[in-house]
């Protein structure tokens, strides 16, 4: 997966620019998302792959079924994607639109993975806490694992807070055996 996410990000970055361009970052993210999923689907996906219908045929159908009105920049890269063969890069394309999208914007998003369940006062404060640690907006998921005992993690990006009482026992037995 990480080799389709390497090869879909110069294709996202490319369609970014040109939404940045064209002052339709959201619109062309929604339609992008939209192709992604379309893409996603396994009747779909061999619709692409048969050889006797035109790429053109095969870009006007995902776009309808997409809902028409495609931006144009969008609809090109969709129809040289298929072209290419490369059709079932959309939904990785889209995943990385989407966080191009949210840096632009200034929002991070963050998971909080809590032992128990979280008031709405307490994700407030935590995401309070992480808007001021990053300076940007935060997006966040809560989740609940019991395996946790105790406390929170929280991931950032590539930054992961580990302020479980799992993570901490972890850590203790792991300088205990050095």
């Amino acid at each position: 997966m990480a080799e389709l996410t390497t090869v879909a990000r110069p294709y996202a970055e490319a369609i970014f620019r040109s939404a940045v361009d064209g002052n339709d970052v959201v619109g062309v993210g929604a339609k992008l998302k939209s192709f992604g999923v379309i893409a996603s689907n396994p009747q779909m996906a061999s619709l692409v792959s048969n050889p006797n219908v035109s790429s053109t045929e095969k870009a006007n159908l995902m776009s309808s079924v997409a809902g028409g009105n495609v931006p144009v920049p969008l609809a090109n890269a969709v129809l040289l994607l298929i072209g290419n063969g490369k059709a079932s890069l959309l939904p990785f394309i889209a995943e990385h639109f989407e966080r191009l999208q949210r840096e632009h914007d200034g929002v991070v998003k963050a998971t909080i993975t809590s032992a128990f369940p979280m008031s709405d006062a307490d994700k407030a404060g935590m995401v309070e806490a992480l808007a001021k640690k990053y300076g940007k907006r935060v997006e966040a998921v809560v989740m609940v694992d019991e395996t946790l005992i105790g406390g929170a993690r929280v991931q950032v990006g590539d930054d992961v807070v580990h302020a479980s009482v799992r993570d901490t026992l972890n850590k203790m037995a792991q300088s205990l055996v050095q």
